[in-house]
């Protein structure tokens, strides 16, 4: 009895120790999209400290909005983020993207974080796209701004969908709001599937 016991705990630690290994930076955010974003920004008039990565290949209801310390390597801030309706496609679980205004498709690509304002969502952020994959992405009024049914907490089911901004729940935004707000220079916030 007893060594089943202590069979069964170790079991338990293993289990934990794997779990608390697979929430690791990289099952998020592959090491390859932080150096290309260091190598991107290096020299150039953004944050040198801070990028938000946002990884489309994980499931909406997963956290894959991340605000990431580029200096230290380590994860500020994991939020859920929506992205368009448009790039639902109805029989696979593959997202499209575009550049295109009216696709209500989110874009792929390297945005600089510009201006906020206030708008019908509240406080918001202007995004100017970087690459031609988003370089629509001021005329399309895409940009980073909550919405009340971005939840807070992970889940299974997907999160809401927008016409191609960046929604994120209130407390992530403000969190958010708070990195954005405090930089001197502009953030980068690089989109990939």
């Amino acid at each position: 009895m007893m060594k089943n016991f202590i069979f069964l705990f170790l079991f338990i630690i293993s289990c934990s120790k794997f779990e608390s290994q697979a929430n690791n930076v990289v099952d998020y955010l592959p090491k390859s999209k932080i150096s290309e974003i260091k190598n991107y920004i290096k020299g150039k008039n953004y944050n040198q400290d801070l990028a938000v990565f946002i990884n489309f290949k994980i499931h909406s209801g997963k956290y894959r909005y991340f605000v990431y310390d580029l200096k230290n390597d380590k994860m500020l801030q994991k939020a859920i983020v929506a992205h368009g309706e448009g790039s639902v496609v109805s029989s696979s679980n593959n997202l499209q993207f575009s550049n295109v205004d009216g696709s209500h498709q989110s874009s792929l690509g390297k945005y600089e974080i510009r201006e906020s304002y206030n708008g019908k969502f509240g406080k918001a952020y202007r995004l100017d796209g970087l690459d031609e994959t988003n370089s629509n992405a001021r005329p399309r009024a895409i940009v980073l701004h909550s919405y009340y049914c971005v939840p807070d907490k992970e889940s299974i089911n997907p999160a809401c969908l927008s016409f191609g901004c960046l929604m994120l729940s209130k407390d992530a935004f403000n969190e958010t709001a708070k990195y954005i707000d405090q930089s001197k220079q502009p953030i980068i916030l690089y989109a990939f599937y």
